[in-house]
């Protein structure tokens, strides 16, 4: 290579850098990047990262493109640090990731990256996430700082929607069917009344809606979950799908995930924003207490916990009462639901069913009825029982409460106006 010149007058700085194990491993980024930046931009190893940001030459810089694959996941840890400490130099962080796993890019993502585009690039895609880093620094001063930086952008809505999570106190107990099926209820109640109905999947690791209802899972979930900060209501709706027009479903991810991808703020956001959009919010959650289960409790109107009629249900029940009464959290939402109750007739299991709540000191307010098969064959081909055992009798008694529920929800918002 022949020498430079001493200095170069007209020479244009660097505004942006590649940050990369080897450029030469993504070759499409490169020539994307000449065809956005020209000769104004550069290329550094990760070693060299953190030293070149304090050097004289990286002050004109707008962004870093931060390329990694599957290669890079033993040094993720590292490659983060280099995100932190680029924004703490108020940099853009674009992440270009090739068949990086969800949990490798969700670190990047937590450690202040602000987009990600994946490789091999789409047509445009850079372009596209250029131009959202450019818009962003300007559009930050129009806007009132929140008090909350996961707050979303709330379109504009005069809802205000009732909140429903459902919990199984353990597996089996049937209560993502049971969330599933009193959302369509609902739906089918709203009706009459154009409302609309949301579905939230928080079982982010093994969520079943999107199998009980037939819905593809999209890459679009896993998008906003990641950056929930900068969520508003086009994001937002873009992200969910529609169960014959009438419900509008945020299925799981499409790979398992570290439940705690979001924590208490995201989750808050995630809610508020299904809220001002939807007039019935329900969430099925996991079975798992994480560290924003208490933000769904406060958010909720009623929490739904379903049981069984046997001893783990019963010992799992007293955990939670336990850390309910210990945390100081909202007891009077809570309902529990005993699935596969005991027939009417049945005088033997009414008395089992009798101790069990005076050994707990609760109020079993639902009893649903064994579904049997039509659940199974319900699921397994994607439909409600609604469609597939509409004389069910366990059909019967979530369409009975979803009636109720949504009498109450319509009678509380007129109440309020």
């Amino acid at each position: 290579m022949t020498s430079m010149p001493a200095s170069i007058p007209d020479q244009a700085p660097i505004r942006a850098c590649t940050v990369s194990r080897d450029i030469q491993n993504f070759d499409l980024l490169i020539e994307d990047m000449e065809a956005e930046l020209g000769g104004g931009w550069g290329d550094i190893a990760f070693d060299e990262a953190r030293g070149f940001f304090d050097q004289p030459e990286a002050q004109d810089i707008e962004f870093i493109a931060v390329a990694v694959d599957d290669a890079d996941e033993a040094d993720i840890a590292a490659i983060g640090e280099i995100v932190r400490a680029a924004k703490q130099r108020g940099l853009s962080v674009l992440v270009i990731a090739e068949e990086l796993s969800p949990i490798a890019l969700h670190q990047l993502m937590r450690m202040g990256a602000d987009d990600f585009v994946p490789y091999p690039l789409p047509e445009g895609a850079l372009h596209e996430a250029i131009v959202r880093l450019r818009q962003t620094p300007a559009a930050a001063p129009a806007a009132p700082a929140p008090a909350d930086p996961a707050a979303p952008r709330l379109s504009r809505s005069n809802r205000d929607g009732v909140v429903l999570s459902v919990q199984g106190l353990a597996g089996g107990v049937g209560a993502s069917t049971f969330a599933v099926n009193l959302a369509w209820e609902l739906a089918l109640a709203a009706r009459k009344s154009g409302g609309r109905v949301c579905l939230l999947d928080l079982d982010l690791q093994f969520g079943s809606t999107a199998t009980y209802l037939d819905l593809p899972r999209k890459d679009a979930v896993f998008e906003l979950l990641s950056d929930i900060g900068a969520m508003d209501g086009d994001s937002f709706l873009q992200a969910l799908q529609s169960y014959r027009s009438d419900l509008h479903v945020l299925t799981a991810p499409s790979d398992i995930l570290p439940l705690d991808i979001i924590g208490p703020p995201e989750v808050n956001a995630l809610i508020d924003m299904a809220r001002s959009q939807f007039e019935f919010v329900v969430v099925d959650m996991p079975k798992t207490l994480v560290n924003w289960t208490e933000t769904v409790i406060t958010q909720s109107h009623l929490y739904f916990s379903l049981l069984e009629l046997d001893m783990r249900s019963a010992q799992n029940a007293l955990r939670v009462i336990r850390v309910l009464k210990s945390e100081g959290l909202p007891r009077e939402r809570v309902r529990y639901a005993l699935n596969r109750a005991p027939k009417f007739t049945d005088l033997s299991g009414r008395s089992r069913v009798r101790r069990l709540a005076d050994s707990l000191d609760i109020d079993i307010e639902i009893q649903l009825p064994d579904g049997g098969k039509a659940v199974t064959e319900a699921g397994d081909h994607g439909l409600t029982l609604a469609e597939t055992a509409a004389k069910s009798p366990l059909r019967r008694e979530i369409q009975k409460l979803a009636a109720s529920l949504y009498d109450l929800g319509t009678a509380a918002a007129t109440a309020a106006q």
